[in-house]
């Protein structure tokens, strides 16, 4: 597998080595593995695990689980340290480059029969949905959207995957 692979089995059936939506922090940890900043505030609760960040709330009796989560790919392209991407997903998936090419991305969508859809637009990002999934892609579309001139070449490209975000509160809307 690649880290491409990972993407788009992120995409097609949101989770992450088998932890998803409604699973809690322990089910995130035996996934993901120990090696996370926990953020609670106001009742609920960011995971952190540099790659991934997963999303709790208080869910029945009290028991947290996870709302939402993303695979925040940009964060590779300023941080290469082996903590950025879980162990367990490099132990499965490989090496991570700091960048995923929206077309390569969308290419292993399509090639697994799933559809790729234009969701929403602005000046630094496009959306994209996958319908079957519910899954949000975000690309770059603009790497200096505020005109600073500040644009470090090695960094954020346009056609460049910034995030793969899951939430339940999208699915079924177009």
């Amino acid at each position: 597998m690649s880290a491409l692979g990972f993407y788009t089995h992120v995409a097609t059936h949101c989770d992450v080595l088998g932890a998803g939506i409604g699973a809690g922090p322990d089910s995130w940890e035996a996934a993901a593995g120990a090696d996370y900043v926990d953020v609670p505030e106001g009742g609920l609760l960011r995971r952190d695990y540099g790659l991934v960040e997963v999303n709790f709330s208080p869910g029945r009796r009290g028991q947290m689980s996870c709302f939402g989560f993303g695979v925040q790919i940009h964060r590779l392209i300023h941080d290469q340290s082996p903590s950025t991407v879980p162990s367990p997903l490099s132990q499965q998936f490989g090496a991570f480059e700091p960048r995923a090419p929206f077309e390569e991305l969308r290419a292993a969508l399509m090639a697994q029969g799933h559809t790729v859809e234009l969701d929403h637009t602005s000046r630094d990002m496009h959306r994209y949905r996958v319908p079957e999934s519910g899954a949000r892609i975000h690309v770059i579309v603009d790497p200096d959207p505020y005109g600073t001139g500040d644009h470090d070449p090695d960094g954020l490209q346009v056609g460049n995957v910034w995030s793969i975000d899951v939430s339940p509160a999208w699915w079924g809307l177009k």
